[in-house]
Formats: structure tokens, sequence, C-alpha cells
């Protein structure tokens, strides 16, 4: 279980890193982040665990930030397991018998839990208890646990592929949102501090600006424009390297980047601007139809350059504009479908 479990035992002092573990310090994600505040606040006035908490939201939106805060704020440690490495229910018994009270349990890409290990987790999380089958060949009964109350915080980009009876054990869900271009200026500049890199502010929000509302994105695009700082020896990232290092990388000015121009290049090429199924698109630009979902289609959806028919993914006007194509009008006509 060393492999499946990372214990990681949360120091009160505040560490300086990318990931901050005091929601003070969390930037973005206002309304949840408050909410959150009031829920930690009030269970440590009861002296309980705080409620099981559902995060989700596109990649990269801090979901595995807020858990790690949550822990720390609840002055308790915490357990990292994904979905997918939980083969067994042994696997996830294992995991809850090893649990101390008061302790977090945080399960990443909860929606990938197979049927048969998620139902172990309902009367863990609504009783406290934990029931194990015993014994060979019938001759086999079950034994209940108690366990001690702890926090199970999930994260989810899929919200829509938890079952009904997970999610309606959560007690505090919340949906984590694209950040504006402000706040990812705020971050970018954290990044800066804490990296010990200077940034000028004219470079800092033209990096948020091609960040795509993703904080992960805007810390990752920090570290390789100051890459080229370096080898160009600059003391400090300015407009210039910033623009140069974003083009080089095949950013654009709204954040897209290679895969994102080729899908809707295909969409438009291959398909008349559509409608066409996900299988269709993926099969074209050489990406699973599961990440195009995940990654590159809720961006695109969120700017206005794609849009969700119940016949299939359409290039809009805007979708066009940002290829660099002209926009025609097909035998399909974008106001004659809704939203999916």
């Amino acid at each position: 279980m060393d492999s499946i479990v990372r214990d990681e035992n949360i120091k009160e002092e505040y560490e300086e890193s990318l990931r901050p573990l005091r929601i003070k310090d969390y930037i973005g994600q206002a309304d949840v982040k408050n909410n959150i505040d009031v829920f930690i606040k009030a269970a440590k006035i009861r002296d309980e665990s705080l409620d099981h908490v559902l995060l989700y939201g596109p990649p990269g939106l801090g979901k595995t930030t807020l858990a790690h805060i949550i822990a720390n704020e609840m002055g308790t440690n915490i357990k990292t397991i994904t979905g997918p490495s939980i083969e067994k229910t042994g696997d996830l018994a294992a995991v809850l018998s090893s649990l101390e009270p008061g302790d977090v349990l945080f399960i990443d890409e909860i929606h990938r839990l197979p049927s048969f290990v998620e139902e172990i987790l309902y009367p863990a999380m609504e009783d406290f208890t934990l029931d194990i089958l015993v014994g060979g060949e019938g001759s086999s009964k079950t034994v209940r646990i108690s366990l001690p109350p702890f926090t199970l915080v999930g994260a989810t980009t899929r919200a829509g592929d938890l079952t009904a009876p997970l999610r309606d054990r959560f007690g505090i869900i919340a949906k984590l949102k694209y950040y504006t271009d402000e706040e990812l200026f705020e971050i970018v500049k954290r990044t800066s501090k804490v990296l010990k890199i200077d940034i000028d502010d004219e470079a800092a929000y033209e990096l948020a600006k091609r960040s795509r509302g993703t904080p992960r994105i805007a810390n990752r695009l920090f570290k390789r424009v100051s890459d080229f700082a370096i080898v160009e020896d600059n003391a400090y990232i300015d407009i210039e390297v910033t623009k140069n290092a974003l083009d080089r990388l095949k950013v654009d000015k709204v954040g897209l980047d290679e895969t994102d121009h080729q899908l809707l290049a295909a969409i438009i090429k291959k398909f008349n601007g559509g409608p066409v199924g996900i299988e269709s698109i993926a099969s074209v630009i050489g990406e699973e139809p599961s990440t195009i979902e995940d990654v590159y289609e809720p961006y695109l959806l969120q700017k206005g350059f794609l849009k969700r028919t119940p016949r299939g993914r359409v290039v809009t006007d805007l979708g066009y504009k940002q290829v660099g194509l002209k926009y025609q009008n097909s035998l399909f006509d974008l106001d004659n479908f809704e939203d999916e």
C-alpha cells in the first residue's frame, strides 16, 4: 500500500511553496474559498470532523490544493490516493483502517473508482464503519469495524460520471471555475516571489492572459518563460522575453495551444465546421476522446470557440476567426441547435 498511499504530515508553520497551505493565501475561487472557511470554522467550534467534500471542475484549478488546505486548517493529516489506483476492496479497506481521528482522505479522480470498491465507501462515509468479508468459501461472514471520524475529499473533472448514491453522501459540493486574468496575474506574481525570479507587471499580465484561466498552466508557463530569460541572460522576465517565449511555445494570445488549433481546424476542414462527434474528432487529431473532453473542450466552450449540440460539436464564428479561417454558413445553422 505504500505505493498507493502518500502520508503527508502537514506542519502548522506556513511554508512558502507554489501550493499554499493556508486558506487566506489561496488566490481566486472566492465563493468556494469563503464557504469552506465557514464550514471549517464551524466544524472546529463543534469539535467535529468536517463534512465530506466534493470538488469538481476542469483540471488544474486547485482541487488538490484545497484538499491540503482543508487538512492544514483542520490541523490533521492527509492521505492521498487516486481512483484508478484502488483495484480491490482490500486496497481501500487498508487505507480507511489506517486513518486517525479527524484525518482527511483525498481521493483524486474519484469518478474512476470501481463500483464494487465504491460500495464499501457508503457505510464508511455515513456511519464511519467498514464491512469486511472474512472466511473461506461457504463459511464467509461479514465483520463490521468501527472507523474514527474522518473527512473524505473527492476531486473529479467529471461530476456527471459520479453515481447518485456516492454524490449524495457529500455534505459539501463545490464547483471550481476558470480564473480571471487578474487572479492569474496575482498567482504569477506570487510564483515569481516564491521562485525568486523577477517578472515585471506587463509580462506577468501577458502570461496570465495566455494561461487559459488555469493556475497550473500559469505556473508551468512561468517556468518555461523563465528558462528563456535565463538562457538569454536576462536579469528578469520582461514583456519581450515573455512574448517571444510564448510564441515559440505556440501559445496564442488567448491561451490556445497547437492542439486547440488542430482541433478547431480539423472540425472546420474535415467536417465543414460540424456538427461532428467526439470520436471522429479524436481519430483525426490523434487524441483520446476523454482527453479532449477533460482538457481541451471545456476552455474552448467557455471562450465561445466551440459549441456542443445534440448532434455533435460545432465551431462558432469566433472559432473560425481564432484559427484564421473565414466563416462559411454550412448546411447547419448554429441558431437551430441548443446546447447539450
